[in-house]
């Protein structure tokens, strides 16, 4: 069975870190590749550790935006 999810990747410092949304898992490596590649990984372990039971549905309907708030 394959079930697709969603992952964002920043840059922090010298590493890429990598998260899964729905999930809240996060891995890292040295280039996007590595980090997505150890993201897929820890997401294969983490349903492997909880079952299926901790699998959300993936959103269909995802709007990623920037927000901008004010600081003091």
């Amino acid at each position: 069975m394959k079930k697709k999810f969603t992952s964002i990747i920043t840059r922090e410092g010298k590493w890429y870190v990598a998260h899964c949304l729905e999930l809240g898992v996060v891995s890292q490596g040295r280039t996007t590749s590595e980090a997505k590649a150890n993201l897929k990984e820890a997401v294969e372990l983490y349903i492997e550790s909880f079952g299926r039971a901790y699998m959300p549905d993936r959103s269909e309907d995802l709007t990623l935006s920037e927000l901008e708030v004010s600081v003091k």
